[in-house]
């Protein structure tokens, strides 16, 4: 499971912005997750949880993760069909090629968190 690693990756980045701007205690995390990402929802939030259960010194009691799912699109770049791919190499629905163009749904990114300086 991949996403523990990539979990462990975002609270360290936001836990150095945090310190770095005086923020002692992590509220809420918020992140933006691509359809087609190549990251699944559910196991980043178990992935907080154990993180924010194990780091009580770093998170507050309530932290939360908040993630935005970004659906997918793309176009094909023969016909110029516009659909919803299942996977970043997806057959056009119109012509039946896999020539899309991927537009939204690989977003993976930290979108803001919050914090607290106190307990």
């Amino acid at each position: 499971m991949h996403e523990m690693a990539l979990m462990g990756d975002i609270l360290r980045l936001v836990q150095e912005n945090a310190a770095a701007n005086g923020i002692q205690k992590i509220e809420k995390v918020e992140l933006i997750v691509g359809e087609i990402a190549n990251a699944m929802p559910d196991a980043l939030r178990m992935a907080f949880d154990l993180f924010r259960d194990q780091n009580l010194h770093i998170f507050t009691e309530s932290a939360e993760l908040v993630i935005h799912l970004e659906e997918a699109r793309a176009k094909c770049v023969l016909c110029g069909e516009l659909y919803r791919p299942d996977q970043k190499i997806a057959r056009c629905p119109n012509c039946n090629v896999p020539a899309g163009k991927v537009l939204a749904g690989e977003t993976f990114q930290i979108l803001s968190y919050e914090g607290c300086n106190g307990k």
